[in-house]
């Protein structure tokens, strides 16, 4: 038997002690079972009174409070880091050689080719575009499960930063769609995916500025994914001086 509190195993030199009580904190199984019940039921009656928005707000800023130290420099070190290359492509603007010469662009790029199978039900035009909405898409997966299943938020807002990147990333291929100058994987310039999307819906002329459109988007989810993280860091910080080792 293992203690629900204390996490004791019971060994065979405790038969003496009286069953159902444990050997180390000397606690009752069932007892202690009751009240954790007890407790876990009016947590839930407590919180299905709170306003949806503070849960909410809850639920999205939510850090665990016993994590060892080494947890949160690791968090500070990694936000540093994905600040400075986040603004780094916000401040490059659409420029494709330093968009498409990032390692990230070639991490990206399975995901854009596999999007053309996955929209292929639902059309031509859609053959082409879901490469794109594919790999923008792609990292939500992984943003919903740190989220909702692990409730390691901090990883979800790297998710989400990458989910912006991607939208940068799109951002230098829909611009050059008039002109195709960029190098395609199939070396044929008709397979262009936004030349025949473009030209599909009448919409070439708007090039530039969907080009933009997605530039800023990629931007913006940027900028939240650092602002989320960034607060995120900042309740770690207090949990950490309220509770301190």
């Amino acid at each position: 038997m293992i203690c629900p509190k204390c996490q004791y195993e019971a060994q065979n030199h405790d038969s003496d002690m009286p069953e159902g009580i444990c050997p180390a904190c000397g606690i009752a199984y069932a007892k202690w079972s009751e009240d954790a019940k007890e407790n876990s039921i009016e947590r839930l009656n407590k919180e299905a009174k709170e306003p949806l928005l503070s849960r909410l707000y809850y639920y999205i800023f939510f850090m665990p409070s016993d994590r060892d130290e080494s947890a949160f420099w690791g968090h500070s070190i990694l936000f540093v880091w994905f600040f400075i290359w986040g603004w780094s492509f916000i401040l490059h603007g659409i420029d494709w050689n330093y968009i498409g010469g990032s390692f990230l662009h070639y991490v990206n790029l399975p995901f854009h080719e596999y999007g053309h199978i996955f929209f292929r039900p639902f059309g031509t035009v859609w053959i082409f575009m879901g490469g794109s909405f594919f790999q923008i898409l792609v990292p939500l997966a992984p943003l919903a499960y740190f989220m909702i299943w692990k409730r390691d938020n901090f990883a979800a807002s790297l998710m989400l930063w990458w989910s912006g990147q991607n939208f940068i990333d799109v951002s230098p291929y829909i611009a050059d769609a008039p002109t195709r100058y960029l190098p395609l994987i199939s070396g044929i310039d008709t397979s262009h995916d936004w030349w025949n999307a473009l030209n599909m819906t009448n919409n070439m002329d708007n090039a530039v500025f969907y080009a933009r459109i997605y530039f800023f988007l990629g931007a913006l989810v940027i900028v939240l994914s650092q602002l989320w993280g960034a607060k995120l860091l900042l309740v770690e910080l207090k949990g950490r001086i309220a509770n301190p080792d």
